[in-house]
């Protein structure tokens, strides 16, 4: 997993406290460097050479580009339909920064891109979007373009085996892309982050 730029996983959640503390002073010391720039409490990964952009179809079997949200921040994050907590809880706190955003809340558009294709159906997918809010979209790769996909993305997954061939689990990266109203990377954002620090660092971005 060494080659892979953010390679915590849902399987790997915890020390993140003292983490957190670090890059919150990281933050605020090059806010202090260099007034004009924002400090964000997410990473910031303006100018990264990756993650760039994607043509996949979503639940409704539309085909989909980065270049489709434009004036829109967009946030997008790779989980499964079968996740028991993290990927649940992801896309909860993505509801919870958009209703925080009051009206600019129509001005995010958060992609749930699934690692699971075999299993989830643009149906399930559908259905599993509507618990957290219908404007939330899902992405559907097929199984021929998931490793591009998820090389180009920086995305770590792993099927791991249960008890039967239908009972397998998907460990996998656990954090968020963010990009801005051009449709630019700008961050990256760790699991269980918050609603309000990511609402203020989308509030940025809107700017």
């Amino acid at each position: 997993m060494k080659h892979h730029a953010f390679p915590a996983t849902a399987g790997m959640l915890q020390r993140r406290g003292v983490m957190r503390l670090g890059l919150a002073a990281a933050a605020l010391l090059l806010a202090a460097c260099n007034p004009n720039k924002p400090a964000f409490s997410s990473v910031d990964v303006t100018g990264a050479d990756y993650a760039k952009g994607f043509e996949l179809s979503d639940h409704n079997g539309q085909l989909r580009h980065l270049s489709d949200f434009a004036g829109k921040v967009v946030v997008m994050f790779f989980g499964y339909t079968q996740c028991p907590d993290v990927c649940p809880a992801t896309m909860i706190e993505l509801a919870q920064v958009k209703k925080l955003m009051g009206a600019d809340g129509e001005r995010l558009q958060a992609l749930f891109v699934t690692l699971d294709p075999e299993r989830d159906t643009p149906e399930l997918l559908k259905a599993y979007m509507v618990n957290f809010d219908p404007m939330f979209l899902a992405l559907r790769p097929t199984l021929e373009q998931l490793p591009l996909l998820a090389k180009d993305f920086k995305i770590y997954y792993k099927k791991v085996a249960g008890k039967s061939a239908d009972s397998y689990t998907m460990d996998h990266s656990a954090g968020s892309y963010i990009f801005d109203t051009k449709g630019q990377l700008r961050l990256f954002t760790r699991y269980g982050s918050g609603a309000s620090v990511l609402t203020a660092d989308i509030a940025q971005l809107l700017k």
